[in-house]
């Protein structure tokens, strides 16, 4: 027998479409956000709840700290100690002493920076920070004008209005002068090896020399501002230089290190490796020893460098050893394709990494970059050891007056510290995650 209908005409397909049904309440909203993502499966059921019992512990008593048992203000210790520890606050009071980071807030930023010159400290945050927001801002125009007013104005603005210039530079012009034949002639012969036009490369040496020239005569001139030692300076002042100079000189630096170190110039690249592994083989502390204590007894008799410069130049070169191992994988990563392509086009060495490769491989490695400067923005703080007060040890060196000596002195002034250091490096992280959907560095799958 057939299986086949009887009524043949019957259809199988609807031809009339229904009205749009809402999606199910558990499909959608906060609730189903909650399923998805924390009530999902019984293991993860169970780290939630483990999670906001941990949260619920911890939490309270950290907000009752720092906001609804501190104290805001006061003049002096009493308003932060119980009265069986000879303060005003009831037995068993546990609170924040705001009032006492109040107080140092000023020491905090400064150090012992003298009180009447602290507006060429506030001037130098003012031109580092207004010249650095357009910098960031990829929509912001005049970008070739703001690089060259951060890389050149302001480093030479800020070291006179900290210092205050005027240095003994009369000496120098004879030994830069014999530096600057021997930079053209290495210009000269490098370009000659890697087969390039050398007009470029000795042009470009010149111009470097001449600005090196030009900054000896302003550095030595005599602008009329009191001269501020370095000893004085402390605080966040400190934090910021260092971090700032070797944050600049160690991105520049590490990449040269890293094209010195895959060049075809054997010694070119000898040289490389041997800084690189070297720098990377000792530890920063003992980096900052060896400036400090080690460096002046090699020095010539009655030569000797700040303190901080030395410093400066330690942090430095350290920072730029691990920087070439980031860039240098960044160059590795590009397919081998790039740079034939590139000299397939007729693009010399120096076109071929500022055009081609170095744009790219820099991209790549934006979170590395990232990563290695938020490193040394934090430690910065090993700078107590040769006796220079960061943000850091101005708040520990408070920790001896006794006008604000109490059980919770320290543990506000390490939230507090804490607090600051969270700002900045959450704040370089974030903006290199936006640098990063900006330029779609991101693998998508």
């Amino acid at each position: 027998m057939s299986d086949r209908p009887q009524n043949a005409n019957v259809a199988f397909v609807r031809t009339e479409m229904l009205d749009e049904q809402p999606a199910p309440a558990l499909s959608k909203g906060v609730v189903a956000w909650l399923r998805e993502s924390l009530f999902s499966s019984v293991p993860y059921t169970i780290l939630t709840l483990f999670s906001l019992y941990v949260l619920y512990v911890i939490i309270p008593p950290i907000f009752s700290f720092v906001f609804t048992n501190a104290v805001w203000t006061g003049a002096d210790r009493a308003v932060c100690a119980t009265e069986a520890q000879g303060g005003i606050q009831p037995d068993g009071w546990f609170g924040a002493c705001w009032a006492y980071v109040g107080d140092y807030a000023n020491q905090f930023i400064y150090g012992r920076y003298p009180d009447e010159e602290q507006w060429r400290v506030n001037i130098v945050g003012l031109l580092f920070f207004g010249g650095l927001a357009p910098l960031l801002i990829p929509s912001a125009p005049f970008k070739r004008q703001n690089i060259l007013f951060m890389a050149v104005v302001f480093p030479i603005a800020a070291l006179i209005l900290l210092t205050g210039g005027h240095f003994e530079v009369g000496g120098l012009y004879v030994p830069l002068a014999v530096i600057a034949i021997a930079g053209l002639a290495l210009a000269y012969l490098f370009a000659r090896l890697s087969e390039s036009d050398p007009l470029p490369s000795l042009k470009a040496t010149g111009m470097i020399f001449v600005g090196l020239f030009v900054l000896l005569f302003i550095l030595g001139f005599d602008f009329g501002l009191t001269h501020v030692e370095t000893e004085v300076w402390g605080g966040l002042l400190v934090t910021l230089v260092i971090a700032v100079t070797g944050i600049a000189a160690s991105l520049p630096l590490g990449i040269a290190l890293a094209l010195g170190r895959r060049s075809a110039l054997p010694i070119v690249r000898f040289f490389s490796i041997v800084f690189i592994e070297f720098w990377r083989g000792v530890p920063l502390i003992t980096v900052l020893f060896m400036s400090s204590v080690m460096l002046p007894l090699f020095l010539p008799e009655g030569v000797s460098f700040d303190k901080l410069l030395r410093a400066l130049i330690g942090v430095a070169l350290f920072s730029s050893a691990y920087m070439a191992e980031v860039v240098r994988g960044g160059l590795q990563a590009l397919p081998k394709g790039q740079y034939e392509g590139a000299m397939a086009l007729g693009l010399n060495w120096m076109q071929m990494m500022r055009m081609i490769i170095l744009p790219q491989a820099l991209k790549l490695v934006i979170p590395g970059i990232v990563n290695t400067f938020i490193g040394l923005f934090k430690d910065t703080t090993l700078v107590l050891i040769i006796g220079l007060f960061d943000f850091l040890g101005q708040i520990q060196s408070s920790y001896s007056d006794p006008t604000w000596s109490s059980p919770v002195q320290s543990l506000t002034g390490y939230l507090f510290a804490a607090f600051i250091y969270f700002v900045f490096c959450f704040g370089m992280s974030r903006y290199s995650m936006f640098m990063e959907r900006q330029l779609d560095t991101g693998h998508k799958r």
